[in-house]
């Protein structure tokens, strides 16, 4: 089916099957090769039983191998669920007990389908087409206020149109003809990463995974033309001597990045930073260009993409799109919550001038962005609170050059002996992501309170400082 992901991705692997589509170090895979892949992988997937509708969780760190599961997964028309690294044991535990089957790098803790057992699977000739347009594809996780998993489902038509180069705005165009080399650094469980994979292989261009952790340096060694990145990151990347001139787009995303970050990155770099604004549950919904941030909007999001519809109700910013999720994966109730008439409740802050440029002004949610990650507030002070030695606990968040944002705890004892602080953090780490374990711990036994008599966490950020 043309318009069903992933057959805009096979068609350009069966169309240049000699380009290559991964350099992964040393080794490349070229298209075809990474088309025997899928096939090989669907192969063992029938034989595993899996099929449409199924839930797969994909245990997989970035490779070729992983990507072609992904494409052999929707090609027989499973729901997705990619499993994001940072997870606690009991998050990733609560995601895989929800789903029929796993597929990973190694063996795990239930039944699995090992990627290089599956790959020895002979060839299985043409390849199936059962993914059906109004069928779940994908679920992209983001932590909820409980600290379990949300799923936002969206459909084989709504991820098919990321991918449809005939339908895509003249910006997304002009974007996409510089990746003919696309740094990808993150795991696939990120929507825009996998996004931004294939459609780079859509344009022919060849996607770079690199062994080694320092982004400046591999762009400067591979001769990258374009990459994703946080806007944390972006300032590191500034900070350093190397080469970036083989740098012709820079796709920033995870969080809005400051205008003194986007005009010194457009000082040392070029006009070649972008910078998407979006959500899980939205898809993306608006995109600030190059030459937005150079005729001086760098303090918008950029303007919405000509599909979505924007609405401010009462300076809370709702949107519609053809990108969205139908709704959480079998949770009507939270569904409810953000989802009404068919407009996303986005529960960010903000309001659109009189050029048609978005603006953000707060959260109306208790969040706290690390590693372009939303880490929810409230969830953390729940398993702090939760140890037998505090009383009660309250987070707050920080600007960090490191992370985005850096969480902060306050935590309150009981009785006369501190909690071990070194239990507190493992403790965070157990139940919830590494990006939600506390930079800082600090024990008190005074906490400010507003004028409504709740805390106030201003005053503890200013103590901080």
């Amino acid at each position: 089916m043309a318009g069903v992901f992933p057959a805009m991705v096979l068609a350009a692997l069966r169309r240049t099957p000699s380009r290559m589509a991964f350099e992964v170090g040393s080794r490349s895979v070229s298209y075809g090769e990474l088309l025997a892949m899928v096939r090989r992988l669907t192969a063992g997937m029938q034989r595993a039983g899996l099929g449409p509708g199924m839930g797969v969780g994909m245990v997989l760190a970035p490779s070729p191998e992983a990507y072609a599961a992904h494409l052999a997964a929707h090609g027989l028309g499973c729901v997705v669920a990619p499993i994001r690294p940072g997870w606690g044991a009991q998050q990733r535990a609560d995601v895989l007990d929800r789903l029929d089957f796993v597929v990973a790098d190694e063996p795990v803790d239930r039944e699995a389908l090992v990627l290089e057992e599956a790959l020895g699977s002979a060839d299985s000739g043409d390849l199936p087409e059962l993914a059906q347009p109004d069928e779940i594809a994908r679920l992209t996780y983001t932590s909820g206020s409980t600290g379990r998993p949300k799923s936002c489902a969206h459909t084989y038509r709504a991820v098919g149109l990321a991918y449809r180069s005939d339908q895509w705005a003249p910006t997304l165009a002009r974007l996409l003809t510089h990746f003919e080399r696309c740094l990808i650094r993150e795991s696939f469980a990120s929507p825009v990463m996998f996004t931004y994979l294939g459609r780079c292989l859509v344009v022919g261009g060849t996607a770079v995974l690199p062994a080694e952790r320092a982004m400046e340096d591999v762009i400067e060694r591979c001769r990258v033309t374009a990459t994703l990145m946080p806007p944390a990151r972006l300032q590191q990347v500034l900070e350093t001597n190397a080469d970036l001139r083989s740098l012709q787009a820079v796709v920033l995303g995870g969080s809005p990045a400051s205008p003194n970050l986007l005009r010194a990155a457009t000082d040392r770099l070029g006009p070649i930073v972008w910078q998407g604004y979006g959500q899980g549950e939205a898809g993306v919904i608006a995109m600030l260009t190059p030459d937005d941030i150079v005729a001086g909007h760098e303090a918008s999001v950029g303007r919405p993409l000509p599909t979505v519809r924007v609405a401010v109700r009462g300076g809370e910013i709702y949107v519609r799109s053809p990108h969205q999720m139908i709704g959480y994966w079998n949770d009507p109730e939270q569904t409810r919550e953000v989802l009404s008439d068919g407009w996303i409740r986005t529960r960010d802050l903000g309001y659109v001038d009189e050029q048609g440029y978005l603006h953000l002004t707060g959260r109306t949610r208790d969040v706290i962005m690390v590693n372009a990650e939303v880490c929810y507030a409230g969830a953390i002070e729940r398993v702090l609170a939760g140890h037998p030695a505090v009383a009660q606990a309250y987070v707050v968040g920080t600007p960090d050059p490191e992370t985005g944002e850096a969480i902060h705890a306050f935590v309150v004892p009981i009785g006369d002996e501190p909690p071990d602080l070194e239990e507190l953090t493992g403790l965070v780490h157990r139940r919830l992501s590494h990006n939600s374990v506390p930079k800082s711990i600090t024990v008190t036994r005074d906490v400010p309170l507003s004028a409504s008599g709740k805390p106030d966490k201003n005053a503890l950020i200013a103590g901080i400082r």
